[in-house]
């Protein structure tokens, strides 16, 4: 992360948009404040690994000042070089620029997720606006893009390599779509807009953070928590005492819309006020409501994207993307919804039977499906068809042994890299695990950090992110981290998981995999550095080990006794694979749809904050995704995705499953958990980075061909749909871009 484009997007993924003018250090970085900031010099620990032991908070401010400083100079330096334009001197320069400034981003961005505070968001508040400044000195430098520009144009005849040609023209792009080519006028308005984005995105941001904890339901009884586990109502107790409320319990909120309590309770009641306090996040016109601020960047976004040469936001995002453009991708989710909510359709029905027949053995009135009856009802259905619950799954999945002895189990058989876990290294919190990874030859590979537990300072969700990138310029290997928000439960008992958090394990190592995995020359290239519709298909391909049978049995052993799980509950979990996929794949595409519904508009046609919420419903009723006991997974004001960086990318999701879907159908057909398949996903893909076109990454691994999406609607249990001749380039397949095309 060297090139300010890689800053631009750290800044983005932290939800604070796109990065403007260098700060003079501060008087706080005098000689003593030189020597002991960790920032101001490299690490001295393995693989340049953090020293989190001797970061404090009162470092980042003078290594953001000093660090933009020094890394403006470097460039004004490649910029008024009196020497023609050589790689060397402009393009490999500006990939080794910004030491100090890319180890200060990278570890406060990664903290500000993993383990916030107040000054760490006071902090982000006040550089969001001073590194899009920072930014766009450098991508709006008109002596340094004319360097660029005469080396794109002479780009084949530099006498350079294929990954080098490819660095020039990426260097390029990115200048372009960052506005290198805007006269002035338009300059000055564009630098006005990314600065009020990231003022606007760190608001979202910490909004969506504070109202997760405001949004907490407190119960006043045990009786109402009837139907959860004992551990869970432990963590309930304990939530409420570190509230000030003892003798009470209180449920804490996920970012999603959907609430995993609410597959539990009993209490109609409180699963319904549970679900409300959820989707009401954001929008209850509070301190921290984000309709406003929405409207505002949708709106900034628009204006950039025209001014910039595109008539949306989608289209300015596509462009760069493997889908290319929005008709693509629009082409793939109306394929995708009617078959998704048929089947959501009919798996409501079941639950809607189930309902009437209890409500009939009470002698009770029955009522209608709601939200907060879903996850719960479904729960009964899957008992009654396949005849197990969740419940008896999670005594064979202990959390760390699912780690140790199921995802490094099945890395190990297919890439045969081993991993010793090490205590020595400096944590960042306590609840993390530390272990190094070996190559196959026995020499150092990475370090990878695991960081598995929920808490108040971490964002929601799942995440991997890189606190070091490989890089052969450079010389570094990768140290890289996954995050998980598990409960973690009282002191002394094991931590046993859900089938999805485990599923979620896999998936989150198979980006850290792609991370470590990488073997790339330059930094712009290392590990995840794909496009964002990409990005999430080696992951994926990594959840097919989850249920490998050879992998599930070697970690999926009672907690308490060590018996394996027996044979007829994994067969059970095999053959319940596909149920539920019409609810999964139908709260998926409405959050998809409605961030292509929102950033495939100009400006004028964009909702004012009073509008936010109707248009969201607006839009999925256009779309045919307005089935009422189905909400989107995330509603508008707590959909961090879109506000970051996945604006116009949700989609990428299930675009990478077709992917996925297709080389998980080829792994099967040639042997599936051996290590020439392990090979061959690491040779041809995973070690590539973004050195080589996305599609072309796929094809070269899987032998040629345009990926389908039959094996997806196989996958997930849906039927094709008609679709009209012309909804898409080519019926069958989903991603008519050729391979080849500039990344």
């Amino acid at each position: 992360m060297k090139h300010p484009l890689a800053l631009a997007l750290a800044v983005a993924i932290a939800a604070t948009a796109a990065p403007a003018f260098a700060q003079t250090a501060t008087a706080e970085t005098s000689v003593t404040a030189e020597a002991s900031n960790p920032f101001f010099a490299e690490s001295t620990l393995p693989l340049k690994y953090p020293h989190f032991d001797q970061i404090k908070d009162s470092h980042f401010a003078p290594a953001f000042d000093r660090g933009m400083a020094e890394h403006l100079a470097e460039v004004e330096a490649i910029a008024n070089n009196p020497e023609p334009a050589t790689f060397d001197n402009t393009i490999l320069a500006l990939e080794q620029a910004g030491d100090v400034l890319n180890r200060t981003a990278t570890v406060f961005f990664s903290l500000l997720g993993a383990d916030t505070n107040d000054t760490r968001q006071k902090l982000q508040a006040e550089y969001a606006p001073k590194l899009s400044a920072h930014s766009d000195a450098i991508t709006l430098n008109p002596k340094l893009f004319a360097r660029i520009q005469s080396l794109y144009d002479q780009r084949d005849s530099l006498g350079l390599d294929a990954q080098g040609v490819r660095l020039v023209e990426r260097y390029h792009t990115d200048f372009v779509r960052a506005g290198a080519k805007l006269d002035e006028t338009q300059k000055a308005r564009l630098r006005e807009i990314n600065g009020e984005l990231a003022k606007l995105g760190t608001q979202f941001s910490q909004n969506v953070l504070k109202e997760v904890n405001a949004s907490a339901i407190t119960v006043d009884t045990l009786e109402e928590l009837d139907g959860l586990s004992d551990g869970a109502i432990t963590a309930a107790q304990e939530a409420a005492k570190s509230r000030g409320l003892d003798g009470k319990y209180v449920i804490t909120l996920q970012n999603t819309t959907g609430q995993p309590p609410n597959t539990y309770l009993t209490n109609r009641a409180l699963r319904q006020k549970l679900h409300e306090a959820s989707v009401a996040r954001g929008s209850r016109g509070n301190e921290f409501d984000n309709t406003g601020i929405v409207s505002q960047v949708l709106k900034l976004r628009a204006e950039r994207s025209k001014m910039l040469g595109y008539d949306t936001h989608a289209e300015y995002v596509l462009a760069d993307e493997t889908a290319k453009n929005p008709e693509a991708v629009n082409a793939m989710l109306q394929r995708l919804a009617p078959a998704a909510v048929a089947n959501a359709r009919r798996e409501g029905a079941l639950l809607q039977a189930m309902i009437d027949k209890e409500q009939a053995a009470k002698g009770e009135p029955s009522f209608e499906l709601q939200p907060w009856d879903w996850a719960y009802y479904a729960e009964k259905v899957r008992q009654d068809q396949y005849a197990f619950d969740e419940s008896e799954l999670k005594p064979y999945f202990e959390m760390m042994n699912v780690l140790e002895n199921g995802v490094f189990h099945a890395a190990n058989q297919l890439y045969g890299i081993s991993f010793k876990q090490r205590t020595d290294l400096p944590k960042y919190h306590p609840d993390t695990w530390t272990y190094d990874v070996f190559d196959k030859d026995g020499s150092q590979l990475a370090i990878f950090i695991f960081d598995p537990y929920a808490r108040d300072s971490k964002r929601g969700g799942a995440w991997m992110n890189s606190y070091v990138s490989q890089s052969e310029l450079e010389g570094t290997k990768p140290v890289v981290a996954n995050h998980q928000n598990i409960p973690k439960p009282s002191e002394g008992e094991p931590t046993l998981l859900t089938w999805d958090e485990v599923t979620t394990m896999f998936h989150e190592f198979g980006h850290a995999l792609h991370g470590m995995f990488s073997d790339v020359k330059y930094p712009m290239f290392s590990g995840t550095s794909v496009p964002r519709d990409f990005v999430e298909f080696p992951s994926q391909v990594n959840e097919m080990w989850a249920d490998w049978p050879s992998v599930l049995a070697n970690y999926a052993k009672h907690h308490e006794t060590g018996e394996p799980m027996p044979q007829e509950l994994l067969d059970k979990v095999v053959a319940a694979a596909k149920f539920n996929q019409g609810f999964a794949t139908t709260e998926y595409l409405g959050a998809a749809m409605i961030d292509q519904e929102y950033h495939q508009l100009t400006a004028d046609q964009l909702p004012d904050a009073d509008e936010v919420m109707d248009f969201e419903a607006a839009s999925l009723k256009k779309v045919g995704l307005d089935y009422a006991p189905v909400p989107p997974r995330y509603r508008t004001p707590y959909f961090s995705h879109i506000m970051g960086g996945y604006s116009a990318g949700y989609y990428a999701y299930i675009w990478s499953e077709v992917l996925d879907a297709n080389t998980v159908a080829w792994i099967e057909e040639n042997g599936g958990l051996t290590t020439a398949n392990g090979d061959r996903f690491r040779n041809a893909l995973l070690s590539q980075g973004g050195s080589k076109d996305a599609l072309q990454l796929f094809s070269d691994f899987t032998g040629g061909g345009q990926p389908r999406i039959e094996p997806l609607l196989e996958r997930r249990g849906l039927a094709t749909p008609v679709v009209d001749d012309g909804a898409a380039p080519n019926a069958e397949a989903v991603t008519p871009a050729a391979p080849g095309a500039t990344n």
